[in-house]
Protein backbone atom coordinates (compact mmCIF):
# COMPACT_ATOMS: atom_id res chain seq x y z
CA UNK A 1 0.00 0.00 0.00
CA UNK A 2 1.42 3.37 -1.52
CA UNK A 3 -0.70 6.08 0.86
CA UNK A 4 -0.06 9.60 0.13
CA UNK A 5 1.67 11.45 2.54
CA UNK A 6 1.94 15.04 4.19
CA UNK A 7 3.48 16.95 1.07
CA UNK A 8 2.92 15.16 -1.53
CA UNK A 9 0.76 16.24 -4.32
CA UNK A 10 -2.82 14.46 -5.30
CA UNK A 11 -3.10 13.20 -8.46
CA UNK A 12 -5.96 14.67 -9.88
CA UNK A 13 -8.93 12.22 -10.68
CA UNK A 14 -12.84 11.91 -11.76
CA UNK A 15 -15.31 9.76 -10.62
CA UNK A 16 -18.84 9.80 -10.28
CA UNK A 17 -21.08 10.70 -6.93
CA UNK A 18 -24.39 9.16 -5.38
CA UNK A 19 -26.03 11.03 -7.97
CA UNK A 20 -24.61 10.08 -11.21
CA UNK A 21 -22.82 13.64 -11.32
CA UNK A 22 -18.52 13.88 -12.20
CA UNK A 23 -16.23 14.88 -9.30
CA UNK A 24 -12.85 15.76 -10.38
CA UNK A 25 -9.79 17.09 -7.83
CA UNK A 26 -9.95 19.78 -9.88
CA UNK A 27 -13.33 21.20 -9.00
CA UNK A 28 -11.70 21.89 -5.23
CA UNK A 29 -8.84 24.40 -6.60
CA UNK A 30 -8.49 26.83 -4.32
CA UNK A 31 -10.53 25.17 -1.99
CA UNK A 32 -9.21 23.37 1.18
CA UNK A 33 -10.38 19.43 1.17
CA UNK A 34 -10.93 16.88 3.32
CA UNK A 35 -11.15 13.20 1.36
CA UNK A 36 -12.19 10.50 4.08
CA UNK A 37 -12.37 7.36 3.41
CA UNK A 38 -14.47 4.56 4.24
CA UNK A 39 -14.84 0.73 4.21
CA UNK A 40 -18.47 0.61 3.59
CA UNK A 41 -21.61 2.81 3.47
CA UNK A 42 -24.10 2.39 6.24
CA UNK A 43 -21.91 -0.34 8.18
CA UNK A 44 -21.83 1.02 12.19
CA UNK A 45 -18.51 2.61 12.16
CA UNK A 46 -18.72 4.47 8.43
CA UNK A 47 -22.43 6.10 9.67
CA UNK A 48 -20.76 6.91 12.62
CA UNK A 49 -17.97 8.99 11.16
CA UNK A 50 -20.11 10.34 8.51
CA UNK A 51 -22.64 11.56 11.03
CA UNK A 52 -19.82 13.02 13.17
CA UNK A 53 -18.81 14.58 9.85
CA UNK A 54 -22.26 15.87 8.94
CA UNK A 55 -23.29 17.29 12.56
CA UNK A 56 -20.65 19.15 12.35
CA UNK A 57 -20.55 20.14 8.61
CA UNK A 58 -20.80 24.26 9.69
CA UNK A 59 -18.12 24.42 11.49
CA UNK A 60 -15.90 22.89 8.79
CA UNK A 61 -17.17 24.37 6.36
CA UNK A 62 -16.31 27.97 8.47
CA UNK A 63 -13.01 26.74 8.35
CA UNK A 64 -12.94 26.75 5.13
CA UNK A 65 -13.27 22.95 4.75
CA UNK A 66 -15.13 21.34 1.54
CA UNK A 67 -15.92 17.24 2.21
CA UNK A 68 -15.40 14.66 0.11
CA UNK A 69 -16.70 10.99 1.04
CA UNK A 70 -15.31 7.67 -0.77
CA UNK A 71 -15.84 4.31 -0.72
CA UNK A 72 -15.88 1.30 -3.41
CA UNK A 73 -19.74 1.20 -2.32
CA UNK A 74 -21.99 1.40 -5.53
CA UNK A 75 -23.89 4.71 -6.56
CA UNK A 76 -27.07 3.02 -5.35
CA UNK A 77 -25.66 2.00 -1.97
CA UNK A 78 -24.06 5.63 -2.04
CA UNK A 79 -27.32 7.33 -2.76
CA UNK A 80 -29.33 5.42 0.07
CA UNK A 81 -26.40 6.38 2.29
CA UNK A 82 -26.57 10.18 1.85
CA UNK A 83 -30.28 10.31 1.84
CA UNK A 84 -30.53 8.18 4.74
CA UNK A 85 -28.37 10.11 7.08
CA UNK A 86 -29.01 13.56 4.88
CA UNK A 87 -25.34 14.06 4.49
CA UNK A 88 -24.48 17.65 3.11
CA UNK A 89 -21.87 16.49 0.96
CA UNK A 90 -21.03 14.42 -2.24
CA UNK A 91 -20.22 10.88 -1.62
CA UNK A 92 -18.30 9.07 -4.23
CA UNK A 93 -19.08 6.01 -5.94
CA UNK A 94 -15.30 4.69 -6.56
CA UNK A 95 -16.01 1.20 -7.87
CA UNK A 96 -13.27 0.97 -10.40
CA UNK A 97 -10.61 2.43 -7.32
CA UNK A 98 -9.73 5.44 -8.91
CA UNK A 99 -9.48 7.45 -5.78
CA UNK A 100 -8.86 4.64 -3.65
CA UNK A 101 -5.65 3.66 -5.57
CA UNK A 102 -4.97 7.70 -6.32
CA UNK A 103 -4.24 7.80 -2.09
CA UNK A 104 -3.22 4.88 -1.48
CA UNK A 105 -5.68 3.23 1.23
CA UNK A 106 -7.11 -0.12 -0.68
CA UNK A 107 -4.32 -2.79 1.15
CA UNK A 108 -4.24 -5.90 3.32
CA UNK A 109 -6.56 -6.08 6.14
CA UNK A 110 -6.77 -8.24 9.32
CA UNK A 111 -10.46 -8.49 10.96
CA UNK A 112 -11.06 -11.24 13.37
CA UNK A 113 -8.04 -13.94 12.25
CA UNK A 114 -8.95 -13.38 8.56
CA UNK A 115 -6.85 -11.29 6.18
CA UNK A 116 -8.31 -9.96 2.97
CA UNK A 117 -7.68 -6.48 0.96
CA UNK A 118 -10.14 -3.38 1.70
CA UNK A 119 -10.46 0.16 1.98
CA UNK A 120 -8.53 1.59 5.09
CA UNK A 121 -10.51 4.08 6.84
CA UNK A 122 -8.13 7.58 6.74
CA UNK A 123 -8.70 10.82 6.25
CA UNK A 124 -6.57 13.31 3.90
CA UNK A 125 -6.36 17.17 4.03
CA UNK A 126 -5.72 19.25 1.12
CA UNK A 127 -4.46 22.73 0.97
CA UNK A 128 -5.84 24.85 -1.94
CA UNK A 129 -3.35 23.65 -4.33
CA UNK A 130 -4.17 20.26 -3.92
CA UNK A 131 -1.10 19.28 -1.39
CA UNK A 132 -1.35 16.81 1.48
CA UNK A 133 -1.20 18.72 4.52
CA UNK A 134 -1.84 16.22 7.11
CA UNK A 135 -2.98 12.06 7.52
CA UNK A 136 -5.11 10.84 10.18
CA UNK A 137 -4.61 7.31 10.34
CA UNK A 138 -6.48 6.33 13.42
CA UNK A 139 -9.85 8.05 12.80
CA UNK A 140 -11.68 8.32 15.80
CA UNK A 141 -15.38 7.70 14.06
CA UNK A 142 -17.03 8.82 16.58
CA UNK A 143 -15.36 12.44 17.37
CA UNK A 144 -13.90 12.44 13.85
CA UNK A 145 -14.45 16.19 13.13
CA UNK A 146 -12.50 17.20 16.43
CA UNK A 147 -9.69 15.09 15.25
CA UNK A 148 -9.56 17.86 12.07
CA UNK A 149 -10.12 20.42 13.94
CA UNK A 150 -7.85 20.18 16.45
CA UNK A 151 -4.74 20.60 14.37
Amino acid sequence: MNTLKVGDRVPDFTVQDQDGNEVSLADYKGKKLIVFFYPKASTPGCTAEACNLRDNYKELQTEGYSLLGVSADSQKRQTNFKNKYEFPFPLLADEEKVVINAFGVWGLKKFMGKEYDGIHRKTFIIDENGVVTRVIDKVKTKDHASQILDS
